[in-house]
C-alpha cells in the first residue's frame, strides 16, 4: 500500500477513482456527508470542489494506492483563522468497501498525523456517526470522546444519527 498526496494537477486524473470511492463508501452506509442513492455526478462534482482548497494548502488529501488503485482516502483542513493555527479537521477518511479491514484507514491517520506534524498543528478533531465502525479503531489510536449531537446527520432511511466528536493532541516530535 503506497499512502500518496493528491495534488490539484493530479485531481483529474484520479477523479473518476475517486467519485466511485465516495459512491461505494456511501452506498455501504458511510455517513460523510452525502445520502444514499447519490445523484449523478454528484461524486465528481464534490471531488472537483475541493479543486482550490488543494492548490492553495488549505486541504490536505492523501490517497491510499495499491498498485494504480485508490483504495481510500483522508483529508485534513486546516484551520486558518489566527486563534486556530494550531488545529486541523480530519475528514473524509474513507476505504473502499471492498478493502476494508486492511489496516488502511490505520495508515493513512498515520501519514496525517505526519502532515499535521509538517503543518505545526498539535490538535486534531474528527467527527463521526455514533455506533459506526471507525470509532474503536479512534479509540485504540488515543483519540478522545468529546461528545455527541443527537439527530446531527440525516440518513439515508430512518431518523437522523447522532455524530460523535472527538479530538487527539499530538505528541511533541
Amino acid at each position: 500500500m503506497i499512502i500518496e498526496e493528491l495534488t490539484a494537477e493530479g485531481l483529474p486524473a484520479a477523479l473518476p477513482q475517486l467519485a466511485a470511492l465516495l459512491e461505494a463508501c456511501v452506498a455501504a452506509g458511510a455517513s460523510i456527508g452525502f445520502l444514499h442513492p447519490m445523484a449523478e455526478g454528484e461524486a465528481a462534482a464534490w471531488w472537483r470542489g475541493l479543486n482550490d482548497s488543494l492548490r492553495d494548502g488549505s486541504r490536505r488529501v492523501l490517497l491510499a494506492r495499491d498498485g494504480d488503485r485508490i483504495l481510500g482516502t483522508g483529508a485534513l483542513a486546516l484551520a486558518g483563522l489566527p486563534n486556530g493555527r494550531h488545529r486541523a479537521e480530519v475528514s473524509k477518511l474513507m476505504v473502499h468497501p471492498e478493502a476494508r479491514r486492511q489496516g488502511i484507514a490505520r495508515q493513512v491517520l498515520a501519514a496525517l498525523d505526519e502532515i499535521a506534524w509538517e503543518e505545526d498543528r498539535s490538535l486534531l478533531v474528527l467527527d463521526t456517526r455514533a455506533g459506526d465502525a471507525g470509532e474503536p479503531l479512534y479509540r485504540s489510536l488515543g483519540w478522545i470522546e468529546a461528545g455527541s449531537i443527537p439527530g446531527y446527520a440525516l440518513a439515508s432511511e430512518g431518523p437522523a444519527d447522532a455524530t460523535v466528536f472527538y479530538w487527539r493532541a499530538l505528541p511533541p516530535r
